[in-house]
């Protein structure tokens, strides 16, 4: 079995530290919900083949199931302790209120089997009557989120050592910069979900943000992952990087990679097959031509995919995609 070593890069930990990040990430995101014991058999797959950095949430129910793995793989001597992996999970909607945000990542960390946390986001800019964890979420739920005090316990978080790092998911520029102006611990991340960084919307007003801000933009399934509540096939039906692929004798998915990778992107993708899982390590020792990026940048229709339909409410505090996304659709 060939193992691939991922390459990391720095992110923000506090107001001076910095901590290592693989830029390859495996995710767990499935609809339906993956079988637990099917999971944690693949976590340990993964493991061997290279992976470190693993990415879950309560949302998804795979927590326990990973701390499993990563318990059983450092007892079987696959890594030598738990600090050689990176693990992400998120505070749920139902949790991002005054009072509940350490009590919640606490949980995150029982499941995970865990003393702390590499990455804590909140998963939406949107809070849900607490203790309601159903999805998706009643129209009635949806709550304003307070974002200062929401940011001020993620703080929190990290102060207790509960979390090396903290950042927020599928957040707009206007978002992210209502959060940098109260923050006194910045974002170290901003995880834009399904395909929302990628060849057919390629976020540049976003990317440009964060890299002026000290931000890691993380890309989640950056292949265009089709689920109950997202997906779309237009990244792997486009003649642009299917020419590219043949030429290079890629994939259209090692493309898509590779070019995220190339424009500073951390990514988290989500497969349950090993040859998949063998394919998506492979991107790191070729790159794309000059001409080859010039014709992603500019030849392919932009195309923003994820709506965030599911977390719009007309009861709620974001009634519209165009309120979700500032506009920025």
């Amino acid at each position: 079995m060939s193992f691939t070593s991922v390459p990391t890069l720095a992110i923000r930990s506090g107001p001076s530290g910095h901590h290592s990040m693989p830029v390859l990430g495996f995710g767990t995101a499935a609809s339906p919900i993956p079988e637990p014991t099917m999971l944690k058999e693949t976590v340990i797959e993964a493991i061997k083949l290279g992976y470190r950095h693993f990415d879950t949430s309560p949302r998804y129910q795979t927590e326990e199931p990973i701390g499993e793995a990563l318990a059983e793989a450092v007892s079987l001597g696959l890594v030598r302790s738990r600090s050689e992996f990176f693990v992400t999970t998120k505070l749920w909607c139902a949790d991002a209120h005054g009072g509940l945000v350490v009590p919640a990542i606490k949980r995150s960390l029982k499941n995970l089997k865990l003393d702390y946390l590499d990455l804590y986001l909140i998963h939406w800019p949107v809070s849900s009557k607490p203790g309601k964890y159903k999805f998706p979420i009643d129209e009635d739920d949806f709550l304003p989120m307070d974002f200062e005090v929401v940011w001020s316990e993620m703080e929190e978080c990290q102060r207790l050592g509960l979390a090396k790092c903290i950042g927020v998911s599928n957040f707009s520029c206007k978002k992210l910069q209502h959060i940098l102006s109260l923050a006194k611990i910045p974002p170290s991340v901003n995880q834009v979900k399904t395909v929302e960084m990628s060849p057919i919307w390629q976020q540049r007003k976003l990317r440009e943000l964060c890299s002026s801000n000290d931000i890691v933009v993380t890309a989640y399934s950056v292949l265009g992952s089709r689920g109950a509540f997202w997906g779309t096939p237009k990244i792997m039906e486009s003649d642009v990087l299917k020419e590219i692929a043949e030429a290079k004798e890629k994939t259209v998915a090692q493309v898509s990679m590779r070019w995220a990778y190339e424009q500073g992107v951390n990514m988290v993708v989500k497969s349950f097959t090993k040859e998949r899982l063998e394919e998506n390590l492979n991107i790191f020792d070729w790159s794309l031509t000059e001409e080859e990026t010039q014709r992603i940048s500019t030849e392919i229709p932009q195309f923003r995919n994820l709506g965030g339909e599911v977390y719009i409410s007309k009861k709620g505090p974001i009634k519209s995609v165009a309120e979700m996304w500032d506009g920025e659709i």
